[in-house]
């Protein structure tokens, strides 16, 4: 049976590895530039693609919300799963709907890239544009909370 002087002890333990945890997880400013970077390049191209593309406005406009609702998308999903890892209280409604929007933001892309009137080239680049911009979007998020956090215990 531990006493209390011992789960006080162990606690003060626990606090002083996890802030240790932070601390040492702080993000480079490298890997920070590099995920805005990514974000921006991925972004600006996809952009710049539907700018030049000989395709008429309503159709321009579906690829660009669809970029918006992606990134909007995959943000709300790395918050989510950081906070239930965290143990911040997130429900399973809000943890599905945000799973759900990003599966459905990537399906609505691929079904609209199939249908398209462009070449597989052009295809293949707002795919990996609309990738890179999303995965870039995770990291960043992740950057940012991870900092904030590193501050916050700092």
């Amino acid at each position: 049976m531990e006493t209390t002087f011992e789960n006080e002890k162990n606690t003060l333990n626990s606090e002083s590895n996890k802030q240790h945890s932070v601390l040492n997880s702080k993000p480079t400013s490298a890997f920070v530039s590099a995920a805005w970077s990514a974000l921006f390049i991925g972004m600006t191209a996809f952009c710049i693609g539907l700018w030049n593309a000989s395709m008429l406005l309503n159709e321009k406009g579906y690829y660009f919300t669809i970029l918006l609702f992606g990134l909007f998308s995959v943000i709300s999903v790395q918050k989510s799963v950081r906070d239930r890892q965290e143990g911040i209280e997130v429900t399973d409604i809000y943890y599905s709907i945000s799973w759900f929007t990003t599966i459905a933001s990537i399906l609505l892309l691929i079904v609209g890239l199939w249908n398209a009137d462009l070449t597989l080239s052009e295809k293949g680049f707002y795919g990996m544009a609309f990738t890179l911009s999303m995965f870039a979007a995770v990291t960043v998020q992740k950057n940012t909370r991870d900092l904030k956090l590193y501050q916050k215990v700092k």
